[in-house]
């Protein structure tokens, strides 16, 4: 019973079965016998466990357990795959009976046995579970394509044939038993694998397979299959309000199938997908309403997006956000004294994470434009007014800072408007307003137990929405400074000391705080180097000190996004004040005066980047010879005390071998940061790095 062996056994046999190709001569292998037996104490023992007290050694049933599954299915499919003929054959012989006792209970008006019932369902539920890994699994056999195609479509009709009883009749009634989650669970990913392979993206198209499953079901064709799918969605969709693994586990499927052009195209022609498009009063999700599912209306709305924008019409884009306008005209009509009530905040969740769905599915200029102009300026006043009232409640501000985070994103370049448009600048000044809105509010709070939930999740959540909108390329942000409008600078303002309430530590302890900071550091020091250099000597060494933290993390990303702001700043110290004439800039005397203030740090910093080059195997050595080339630049004094430093750390009799590893650094490297000259410096970077560590 126990999931780690039959892992490593069924690998063992399925090696043994994709080797019998090389194998040379006419010498019994004794697999033919062997296998069919090893299928049989697969299906069998899978079947009788349900009824043992023993399970696996987590104590969980596998069709519960994903992980589980997928260990215990991975290889099995190729030993059926080896005998399909004799191995199908058995599976719809031992599955014949159980399905007619499962048809037989649909029939009956009266209670029965509940624990029967379940393990019928169960064992239904293995079975559908092995037939979509079969058609998962690539042929491997000597048998005809054609032959293959034709007993995909026979194991594959018991399913669906499955699918008509398992909806009917007395099992209609029973959606919040386990069991029957855990066999619609399995007819969705046996959807999900026989799609592909009807459709022809893991098999060649046949019309051997349409023309049996025509034979024994009447589909013909792509469409019908569809249909018979998307009923199926609907259904859960419908009858499933609590049970949000059976929902995700549908809408994954039905934006997988909307994410293909053809795909969706089809799904259009299909009635039933034209009425889950127009159903204005949304009585076909009820499972919106519960609390537990409300982060699957976010990919329910982004699916039907999808859908919505292949049409490419304004029109039926209206009539679908019909009842979010009706929503937001409550919302935006409720006094304040009652916008803390329960209702009205549901009501604002449920609308936010609606909206942000239909955000992720805008892919182009238009289609973005669409929804911005439906949400500017007439609805945007609603999300402030959110923010102001909500500030203290996650619950709230996360799904509302997520939407504005996806309203910014320039993805497939939609944000970019037509070139006298001013909406890029109209929407960084709400952004700005709603950072600082949420800003001034959640740093007077006090502090509790869960940080993370109560201030750092929403915190890191503006991050993004900065990083993104800064470096979307969306909006000429010079033309704040030049009109004298604050948007920008009160948004960096209040990030900086939101991320500044932040300890070091905490930063790095939760990830995605962590993921979310030093990118918007290596933005800021990439787009708006002027602001960073305005900052004062106590704040601005808080800032670059964490950047030296960020060298040494593991992951190279971060490693990376450090890396870049380093060199940004040094580059631009050695641009405008190295080189430069005088240094008259503001942000260029700000530069001077910090960095020989902070010359310490910096000569920390310059170690640091030396030592992950030459202790570290990191796959970003040419990020880390960029900003060590431009740091070595902007001071030889520090360059030789770090030199110094990292010798005395090494025994005598290494000194001198060493040192000449740093001398030859700068062999043909001229003092300038043009490109050539830096990768001269970065190939005898990598020279350096094999000399010194060699022994």
């Amino acid at each position: 019973w126990a999931g780690s062996s039959v892992y490593y056994l069924l690998n063992l046999w399925s090696r043994s079965v994709t080797s019998v190709r090389y194998l040379k001569g006419d010498k019994p292998n004794l697999l033919d016998e062997y296998v069919p037996k090893v299928i049989e104490g697969f299906v069998s023992s899978r079947f009788d466990s349900l009824q043992s007290e023993l399970s696996d050694e987590l104590g969980e049933n596998p069709l519960d357990n994903v992980e589980v599954l997928q260990d215990q299915l991975e290889f099995f499919p190729f030993l059926c795959r080896f005998q399909y003929e004799s191995c199908s054959s058995y599976l719809m012989k031992i599955v014949e009976p159980i399905m007619k006792s499962y048809m037989k209970e649909a029939n009956l008006q009266s209670q029965v046995d509940s624990f029967e019932l379940s393990i019928t369902e169960s064992k239904l539920a293995w079975f559908t579970h092995i037939v979509a890994a079969i058609l998962r699994t690539k042929q491997i056999s000597s048998c005809s394509e054609e032959s293959h195609e034709t007993l995909d479509a026979e194991i594959s009709a018991c399913v669906v044939q499955l699918l008509n009883i398992s909806d009917s009749g007395f099992h209609s009634k029973r959606y919040g038993d386990v069991s029957k989650q855990r066999l619609d669970r399995a007819i969705l990913t046996f959807f999900q694998h026989f799609r592909k392979c009807c459709s022809g993206h893991q098999t060649v198209f046949s019309s051997k397979l349409y023309t049996r499953l025509s034979e024994l079901l009447g589909l013909h064709d792509n469409l019908l299959l569809l249909n018979v799918i998307v009923g199926k969605m609907i259904t859960n969709l419908k009858c499933y309000t609590k049970c949000k693994e059976v929902i995700d586990h549908t809408l994954n499927l039905f934006l997988e199938m909307t994410s293909g052009y053809m795909s969706g195209k089809l799904l259009l022609k299909l009635d039933s997908v034209k009425h889950m498009i127009s159903n204005k009063n949304r009585d076909l999700f009820p499972f919106i309403e519960n609390w537990e599912c409300f982060s699957s209306r976010t990919t329910l709305y982004y699916t039907i997006g999808m859908l919505l924008f292949l049409e490419d019409s304004p029109l039926k884009f209206k009539s679908m956000m019909e009842p979010f306008s009706q929503v937001l005209d409550t919302l935006e009509s409720t006094p304040d004294a009652l916008f803390q009530s329960d209702g009205v905040k549901f009501a604002f969740i449920g609308l936010m994470r609606d909206l942000r769905g239909i955000a992720m599915a805008t892919n182009s200029r238009r289609t973005y434009g669409f929804l911005f102009d439906w949400l500017y300026p007439a609805h945007m006043p609603l999300l402030l007014k959110g923010i102001t009232h909500y500030a203290d409640i996650p619950e709230v501000t996360t799904p509302l800072l997520k939407f504005m985070s996806e309203l910014v994103l320039n993805k497939s370049q939609r944000l970019n408007f037509e070139y006298s448009s001013p909406n890029g600048i109209l929407l960084f000044r709400e952004v700005s307003k709603l950072i600082v809105a949420y800003g001034s509010r959640i740093l007077p709070l006090p502090n509790k137990a869960d940080m993370y939930t109560s201030k750092y999740k929403g915190i890191s959540i503006c991050l993004i929405i900065l990083t993104r909108a800064i470096s979307g390329s969306f909006v000429n942000f010079g033309i704040f400074e030049l009109y004298g409008d604050r948007a920008l600078v009160d948004a960096l303002d209040i990030i900086v000391k939101m991320i500044l309430s932040i300890p070091l530590a905490d930063i790095f302890a939760f990830r995605k705080v962590a993921a979310a900071y030093f990118a918007f550091l290596d933005s800021l020091f990439s787009c708006h180097l002027s602001f960073v250099l305005s900052l004062d000597k106590t704040t601005f060494m808080l800032v670059v000190g964490s950047l030296e933290s960020g060298l040494k993390d593991l992951s190279e990303k971060i490693s990376s996004q450090c890396t870049n702001a380093i060199d940004n700043l040094a580059t631009f110290y050695f641009t405008h004040v190295i080189v430069g004439e005088l240094a008259t800039s503001p942000a260029a005397l700000n530069a001077s005066g910090l960095i020989s203030d902070c010359a310490e740090l910096f000569s920390r910093i310059l170690r640091t980047l030396f030592e992950v080059v030459i202790f570290e195997d990191r796959g970003n050595q040419w990020t880390l010879s960029r900003a060590i080339l431009s740091m070595m630049l902007i001071s030889e004094e520090m360059f030789t005390n770090v030199k110094a430093q990292i010798l005395a750390s090494h025994p005598p009799d290494q000194h001198q071998r060493l040192s000449l590893c740093f001398d030859k650094l700068m062999t043909d490297v001229t003092l300038s940061l043009d490109g050539k000259n830096r990768d001269k410096f970065s190939q005898n970077l990598t020279r350096f790095k094999t000399e010194f560590c060699s022994k």
